[in-house]
């Protein structure tokens, strides 16, 4: 299978591949002993045998790429299917002088130069971050040279077809001094697909530099998703991360920023909707590594049926990281008596001067307003059903392109039973 891989005849791929499927024997799979996994069992992932991605990509039925479009979305888009590039289904207008937006493979098998401190390096380390390294079959690779801005946001369209496969996907973000840009991560699924994504994407946000990253999950309910999403500031800049999980019948997220010069502000939003017996994971990590660095971080959860939800917020201030202004928030809304959220916000404060506050939720619809919209002439349903939407759109209203806001809260409403009830009134 190695030789089928990108950069093969390269010497310091295959040598970062190597030394990656060390790491990883070693490593093994998470269990429940570990502490980060103490929630979230990786058996599913054990037991089934998933094939490697195919050496080219595979057909996408055309109603999947439909769905999944945002055809009032100004945009290049970038489509991969099973784990592989497709330049024919992808669109990519002209860009500006400085900018560079292509499939990752291209420049494994070139040994390009820019990858050689990225590819190979995992930070954080860890089991499935070492897989993709080692497997890495495709992704995606932007490069903003000074003072550079994307025109249009980038859409990274990633199609798993099932077949029991697995897409190992790397994405390499740069965005240097003064550049600024938008980048949509969409994962979808062929409907019924069994399928294994693992994926990891590294930001790196420059001096002044603007990132603004939105990663939409909405695999098929029979896949399993594991990703990684690590960015790196530097001084003035500013970094956004949005992950709404939705689909997947197992998924986890780890994201992590590190402020890593004065005066950086980051933000990471979140949304995980879920039901029947969906379990999704999220585990941040903001390290404020210098002073006069501002975070906010908001995290909500719906979960109804048997679902499960993990969230584990953690962050850090340096010590020497004085004047640090950090808030997290994680608020959970179960739907149902199956259901079940386990939270675990963490402050570690290693300086003096600083502003600091973290809080966690978990609680049902109120009493009270479902009493008062219900008095208001609405049917029970239709309480329940626009104050369990108002609950997700706040974290949504938070997305800055309007029709990928929209396009989530058709999605929300079409997860309410009985949501057209409420289509009027919102």
């Amino acid at each position: 299978m190695a030789d089928l891989l990108p950069g093969h005849g390269v010497p310091w791929v295959r040598k970062a591949r190597e030394q990656a499927l060390e790491r990883f024997r070693a490593l093994g799979f998470p269990t429940l002993r570990d502490e980060d996994w103490k929630y979230t069992s990786v058996a599913l992932i054990e037991k089934r045998h998933f094939a490697p991605t195919a050496g080219t990509p595979e057909a996408a039925p055309e109603e999947v790429l439909a769905a999944h479009r945002f055809p009032d979305l100004d945009a290049d888009v970038l489509v991969f299917v099973g784990g592989r590039f497709a330049p024919q289904l992808s669109r990519l207008g002209r860009l500006p002088e400085g900018a560079m937006v292509c499939s990752l493979a291209e420049l494994l098998e070139r040994g390009a130069e820019p990858l050689v401190p990225y590819f190979g390096s995992e930070a954080p380390a860890g089991p499935f971050a070492a897989m993709n390294t080692a497997f890495a079959s495709d992704g995606a690779f932007v490069h903003l040279r000074r003072g550079v801005k994307l025109p249009r946001p980038l859409h990274l369209l990633f199609i798993a077809t099932g077949g029991e496969r697995a897409a190992h996907l790397r994405h390499l973000v740069l965005a240097e001094e003064g550049a600024e840009a938008v980048v949509i991560e969409h994962y979808v699924g062929v409907a019924g697909a069994v399928a294994f994504t693992n994926t990891l994407t590294q930001i790196s946000v420059g001096p002044g530099a603007a990132v603004e990253h939105v990663k939409l999950q909405q695999e098929d309910g029979k896949t399993v998703h594991m990703a990684g999403i690590h960015a790196e500031q530097r001084r003035d800049s500013r970094f956004v991360s949005h992950s709404m999980a939705l689909g997947a019948q197992l998924a986890r997220n780890d994201i992590t920023v590190t402020l890593n010069a004065e005066g950086c502000e980051a933000t990471l939003n979140g949304l995980y909707l879920v039901g029947g017996r969906q379990h999704v994971d999220h585990h941040t990590r903001i390290d404020h590594a210098k002073p006069h660095g501002t975070s906010r971080e908001y995290y909500r959860g719906v979960l109804d049926g048997a679902a499960r939800g993990v969230f584990n917020g953690r962050v850090v201030v340096h010590p020497g990281a004085q004047k640090t202004d950090a808030e997290q928030t994680n608020n959970n809304l179960v739907l149902s008596r199956d259901a079940e959220v386990d939270t675990k916000p963490q402050l570690e404060i290693y300086a003096d001067d600083v502003k600091c506050a973290h809080g966690a939720t978990v609680g049902q619809l109120d009493a009270d307003m479902l009493f008062y919209l219900r008095s208001r002439g609405l049917g029970e349903v239709a309480a329940r059903n626009l104050l369990t939407y108002a609950f997700a759109n706040d974290v949504i209203n938070r997305i800055g392109l309007k029709p990928l806001r929209i396009r989530l809260e058709e999605f929300v409403i079409g997860r309410l039973p009985e949501g057209e009830s409420i289509r009027e009134l919102v």
